[in-house]
């Protein structure tokens, strides 16, 4: 009998715990309140506004144009009917009805949550939430605004409710249109957009259905077109692109990866910035690290307020033998800076838009590929660079950082051009900043005399090529104990075409750190060459003016000094066999 009061307890123990486990299991995820009270507010004003629109169209402005001729737009589509054209209006108007709306949103959501292994739950709720809020908001605006039907031959029975909006065309723009934002988010290859086309031109045949049938005018057709698309923009920028919701409950049947917490010494630990790497990357990335014998990696998510540093440090300090970054280069960045010095390897999996030091090690681009060359090869240990100035915190960068030019370049390039067209948006902002005003800026180089230039760029540099391929260091390597430095300062015309070529050549006036002394004084033999480079440990450099300064590819804020110094081998990489 003693020995089985343990037992008893133990077994209330285990009880406890797995009541907690399965309580928590149910738990909404971190944001999930406030997200919801945003889209409410935001869905309360999308209604007063469309309410104020019908009240407008029904009183104040009934009798002006366009609104006159909507009647002749009407009766002269009456006028138009052929039998095969109110068939196929027939078959169109289906498309939008409620009955096919909420059969299709159903049937999509249940194959996005059950077909993946990696369920797509942030699609599904928004395509459900979009339609949903879309058709109480129709609701709002039928008891708000008595608007009568046409004054033609209707083809449908009439449903006791307002003509504005056409509920029809509200809820295909919220469905199928949101279906087309799902499209492009998942599909890959040439039929991406080619689907999305359709899907987009589905809500246009319903409302033009609608107009041919005699059910509508068409500002209410255009209600509905507004009323579905705000109900996509409130709930597609809460759940696909500010992403506040953290991440899904865990469900039944799902694997959960398990959260830092709860992992054990010796598993891998994956660090993803959620903005650029989806569910069905997350996915292949699990096969791929459980095929090479990584079983039941962490997933850690980067946010706003931590972009990886806090979670890498965490990871390492319990017990990760194994960190996988998965973001654009300043996701790397952060996560390199917190694993520096610690000796747990790195492996690099480019998910944004420059991919700086991925490219430059000649990882591919394909976040799967990537992944499973690294883990196919061996351990490698890379230089990083420590970097510091006035406003600027002491950190290390892994790629470049640089003052002048490209940080202006980085500065006015738009989060959303990124997203939509990659590099070349860096190019496009490049062209609006080719007039910034040259810069007087004095060097100083592993504690050599100080010299003096003028700059429209300068670069201190890990590695050599940035986006689009282009070398512009061709002697950096981010394994010699050494960074680089390039100087540029192309004058008119001529100057610019030389400094092209010089880099497209990959040569230039090239300085070793022992050259120091010959070229400070000789400082105004200098004066009319357009790319300069130097080779250094330490680079002291001190501007006469605040420059706009950047640290891979992110801006960090202007100022007058950038001190750069090596940081050899501080960082182990995995990287595939031929790198070795």
């Amino acid at each position: 009998m003693p020995t089985a009061v343990p037992d008893r307890a133990a077994g209330r123990s285990r009880s406890r715990t797995e009541v907690v486990g399965s309580a928590r299991s149910f738990a909404l995820p971190r944001g999930t309140g406030l997200t919801a009270a945003r889209i409410g507010a935001l869905t309360a004003c999308q209604a007063a506004v469309m309410v104020g629109l019908g009240l407008l169209i029904t009183g104040p402005a009934r009798g002006l144009w366009p609104l006159t001729a909507e009647d002749a737009v009407n009766e002269d589509l009456e006028r138009a009917r052929t039998g095969t054209l109110t068939m196929l209006s027939s078959i169109a108007s289906e498309a939008g009805n409620t009955l096919t709306v909420i059969a299709v949103t159903l049937l999509t959501c249940l194959g996005l949550l059950l077909i993946p292994r990696l369920p797509m739950w942030r699609q599904a709720v928004f395509l459900a939430l979009a339609v949903s809020l879309q058709s109480l908001v129709f609701l709002a605006i039928t008891e708000s605004v008595d608007r009568h039907r046409p004054d033609v031959d209707r083809l449908d029975a009439s449903p006791p409710t307002s003509s504005y909006t056409s509920g029809h065309t509200g809820a295909a723009t919220a469905l199928y249109a949101g279906l087309a934002v799902v499209a492009l988010s998942r599909i890959r290859g040439p039929w991406r957009r080619i689907v999305a086309g359709l899907l987009l031109l589905l809500p246009l045949i319903v409302g033009a259905a609608r107009l041919y049938r005699g059910m509508h005018h068409p500002t209410d057709v255009l209600g509905g077109l507004a009323n579905g698309g705000l109900s996509l923009l409130i709930v597609g920028r809460a759940l696909l692109v500010d992403r506040s919701v953290a991440a899904a409950p865990s469900g039944a049947g799902v694997p959960a990866a398990r959260t830092a917490g709860e992992h054990r010494s010796g598993t891998t630990a994956v660090i993803l910035n959620p903005t650029v790497t989806h569910e069905a990357t997350r996915h292949d990335l699990r096969r791929i690290l459980e095929r090479h014998g990584h079983r039941d990696p962490v997933f850690l998510e980067t946010t706003a307020d931590d972009p990886g540093a806090g979670q890498t440090a965490r990871a390492v300090r319990e017990g990760a033998t194994l960190v996988v970054v998965c973001g654009g280069d300043g996701t790397v960045r952060t996560v390199a800076d917190a694993l520096a010095e610690s000796g747990v390897p790195l492996v690099i999996v480019p998910c944004g838009t420059g991919n700086l030091l991925a490219r430059n090690l000649g990882l591919p681009l394909s976040p799967t590929a990537a992944l499973d060359a690294a883990l196919g090869g061996g351990p490698h240990r890379l230089d990083l660079g420590s970097i510091e100035g006035d406003g600027l915190t002491a950190t290390r960068f892994a790629a470049m950082a640089g003052a002048g030019l490209d940080a202006a370049m980085m500065e006015h390039t738009d989060p959303r051009a990124k997203a939509h067209l990659g590099w070349a948006a860096y190019a496009l902002a490049g062209i609006g900043t080719l007039r910034t005003p040259r810069m007087r800026v004095t060097i100083r180089l592993d504690g050599s005399p100080a010299f003096r230039r003028t700059a429209r760029m300068v670069l201190v540099a890990n590695v050599g090529t940035v986006q689009g391929g282009v070398t512009l260091l061709p002697e950096a390597r981010p394994d010699d104990g050494l960074l680089d430095l390039l100087v540029l300062d192309p004058r008119g015309p001529v100057g610019w075409l030389r400094a092209v070529r010089t880099l497209l050549r990959g040569r230039a006036e090239s300085h070793r750190p022992s050259a120091v002394h010959t070229i400070a004084a000789d400082g105004a033999a200098q004066r009319g060459v357009p790319v300069e480079f130097f080779t250094f440990r330490r680079a002291e450099l001190t501007f006469d003016t605040a420059q706009s300064r950047e640290l891979d590819g992110d801006p960090v804020g202007p100022g007058r000094r950038l001190t750069a110094e090596v940081r050899p081998g501080a960082l182990t990489v995995l990287l595939p066999s031929r790198e070795k």
